[in-house]
C-alpha cells in the first residue's frame, strides 16, 4: 500500500527495523533532550504527517526495549490516527520507572502499525443471542 507522507523532521522516514516486523518506528524530532522523571509524560513531536487511504488507521504502540528496559510507555496505548488526519504524528511518551529517562533527538520512541477497519452500523434490537460465556466478564473464568 502507498501513503502519501510529508517529512519535515530531521531524519529519515520511519521504516520496518526487519523483514517481517508489522510496525514501523517513529523517531523524536526535537531540537533538545526531554528528560521525564518518573510519571511524567510529554508530547513528543515525530515531523511525519500522512495521508492514509479511507478504511485504514493507525496505531500508535509503545516498544517493548523501551517498555522492559527503562518503563517508557505511551499513555494512550495505542493511540489512533484516523484516515482523516493531517496534523503532526505527535506521540504522548511516559516514564513508569523510578529513575529520570531522557528522550534524545532521532530516538525511537514508539510504533506505529497501519490496520484496515470496519465501520459498523447500529441494528436496535430487545435481545441479543445467547452464548456459553453470557454476560461474564473480567475474570469470569477463574483462571488467573
Amino acid at each position: 500500500m502507498k501513503v502519501k507522507v510529508i517529512n519535515k523532521s530531521k531524519h529519515a522516514l520511519p521504516e520496518y527495523e526487519t523483514p517481517h516486523s508489522a510496525g514501523l518506528d517513529l523517531r523524536a524530532n526535537i531540537d533538545t533532550p526531554i528528560v521525564l522523571n518518573s510519571l511524567e509524560r510529554a508530547l513528543v513531536p515525530t515531523g511525519v504527517f500522512m495521508e492514509l487511504p479511507v478504511g485504514y488507521e493507525a496505531q500508535i504502540r509503545p516498544r517493548s526495549g523501551l517498555a522492559v528496559k527503562f518503563g517508557i510507555s505511551l499513555v494512550n496505548s495505542p493511540g489512533t490516527i484516523d484516515a482523516d488526519y493531517r496534523g503532526e504524528i505527535k506521540v504522548i511518551v511516559i516514564n513508569l520507572s523510578n529513575e529520570p529517562f531522557t528522550i534524545t533527538d532521532g530516538e525511537r520512541i514508539c510504533q506505529m502499525v497501519v490496520a484496515k477497519h470496519e465501520r459498523i452500523e447500529w441494528q436496535p434490537v430487545k435481545e441479543l443471542g445467547a452464548t456459553e460465556r453470557g454476560i461474564g466478564g473480567f475474570g469470569h473464568t477463574g483462571v488467573a
